[in-house]
């Protein structure tokens, strides 16, 4: 039986305060790596819950979503299986809250705030390149209504 292809579907946070942005430093599989607060789409939520949910983990801060910067579809091949990967991502700009005292979520090292020069000069140590993408993205004012975005909330059955 032919294997079933299915896409990552994962959020991000595009969080600016003062010419900075809010990113995480993280442990991967291929070393500490740079990152915007953001994760896969769990079960039973929307992509609002979720990029807010990934905010609160990797980053202690509140973050209320305000719109959509971007939707974008990346592939990439794995290194220990040689497997083909595909990521939706959507990435979400919005207000960030007060930081609250809790801890982040395993593997996250620290919260940083960096410029996007500062960004773009560390590019060998991005988790993925859709990280300076979305940062320029939302510099150049890309932003979408969360009204595009609707989560059905009854389920269905299969006809």
């Amino acid at each position: 039986m032919p294997r079933t292809w299915k896409p990552n579907v994962t959020v991000a946070a595009v969080i600016e305060r003062d010419g900075k942005f809010l990113l995480i430093e993280e442990e991967t599989s291929d070393g500490i790596r740079l990152n915007q607060p953001a994760g896969h789409l769990d079960p039973h939520e929307s992509l609002e819950e979720a990029v807010i949910r990934e905010t609160l983990e990797e980053t202690a801060h509140e973050f209320t979503p305000t719109a959509l910067v971007g939707m974008y579809m990346s592939r990439y091949r794995s290194a220990r299986t040689g497997e083909l990967v595909t990521y939706l991502r959507f990435a979400f700009c919005g207000v960030v809250g007060q930081e609250l005292d809790r801890p982040l979520d395993e593997g996250i090292l620290r919260t940083m705030w960096l410029t996007r020069d500062e960004i773009a000069a560390c590019r060998e140590r991005h988790r993925s390149p859709l990280l300076l993408t979305c940062v320029d993205e939302y510099l150049a004012g890309k932003r979408a209504p969360l009204a595009l975005l609707h989560t059905h909330s009854s389920v269905y059955e299969e006809l």
